[in-house]
């Protein structure tokens, strides 16, 4: 390249990067087209004279979240930051943190958004929610029933309620337990016309916040009143199950395990969910780790928000 060529690129990138001149100025200085400013800049970074550097400050984890992205075969990843140095309330806030960035930044106006039963991380992630000022979503849809003592299964409707508020939709409830006694029960309940309305909806949804559960709940969980009875549990764990997204539970292969509790829920299909566009999964914890993995196997999942420890965690060793 003639010299006074790569002097102009130079003096070009300089003015633009250095001096902060828009590209106007860059052309009235220099009696130039603003067209061929731009040509310039544009060569300038096409021969290296200028590079751009990404850097990353403290306290974020791109690293991190490339690795696991990469290694579940998930579409994105969003790590918050804790230690395993800090308490399980800590680690939680800061799920629920990230996670409601994440969405307010995400979220496109007229989503369909489905809403699991209620979780601690995902109550974490919709508590952390600023309301929106722009046009919002369409409608958040409950997508499972409440799930444990009804005490429990209130808290998913108020989730529910909270979600829609912060996004401007249409709140959709689904006013029936998460799992019954038979498979006549629940085709009963399927049967009622609001209920049934509700249903319809799920195939219309075009992003999807859940919880990722473990098969065995831990015992605060168990406390709570929100967990399944212990025999179910224990049929599971004998069949592999490892995890659930919305009690649709899977092995470690990612795999749905079909057993007779699959015709008692109350609650989205895997295939209906399989088919939603956008799946954002929530969810930390030692325990947690084995459940995860299996759920972007299985693709149940194709977003995961969770802490760097379980992060760290789910990358080979």
């Amino acid at each position: 390249m003639p010299d006074d060529r790569m002097s102009m690129l130079v003096k070009v990138a300089r003015m633009y990067h250095e001096q902060g001149l828009r590209q106007p100025e860059i052309a009235e200085r220099l009696h130039v087209s603003q067209s061929r400013v731009s040509r310039l800049l544009k060569e300038a970074v096409e021969r290296g004279i200028v590079r751009t550097v990404v850097v990353t400050p403290p306290g974020s984890f791109a690293d991190l979240e490339d690795g696991v992205r990469i290694e579940l075969g998930l579409s994105d990843v969003v790590v918050a930051g804790s230690s395993a140095a800090e308490p399980a309330a800590t680690s939680l806030a800061a799920i629920g943190g990230a996670g409601a960035a994440y969405l307010e930044s995400t979220l496109m106006p007229g989503e369909r958004i489905g809403l699991s039963s209620w979780s601690a991380s995902l109550l974490a992630v919709v508590e952390a929610m600023s309301p929106r000022s722009a046009r919002g979503a369409r409608r958040v849809v409950q997508i499972l029933g409440g799930v444990g003592a009804a005490s429990v299964q209130v808290q998913a409707t108020r989730m529910t309620d909270r979600l829609a508020q912060v996004t401007g939709a249409e709140a959709m409830y689904f006013p029936a337990p998460g799992v019954v006694a038979s498979e006549a029960v629940r085709d009963a309940l399927l049967a009622d016309p609001y209920v049934s309305d509700v249903v319809a909806a799920w195939s219309d949804l075009s992003v999807v916040l859940v919880g990722i559960g473990s098969v065995q709940p831990s015992p605060l969980l168990v406390s709570s009143g929100n967990a399944l009875p212990q025999r179910d549990l224990d049929a599971l764990a004998e069949l592999g199950a490892v995890g659930d997204v919305c009690l649709n539970f899977f092995d470690a292969a990612g795999a749905l395990v079909d057993t007779d509790l699959h015709r008692r829920v109350l609650g989205i299909d895997a295939a209906t969910l399989r088919a939603v566009p956008r799946k954002i999964g929530v969810a930390g914890g030692d325990r947690k780790v084995e459940a995860i993995r299996a759920a972007a196997r299985g693709g149940w999942i194709d977003v995961l928000v969770t802490d760097a420890r379980t992060a760290e965690a789910l990358l080979p060793s």
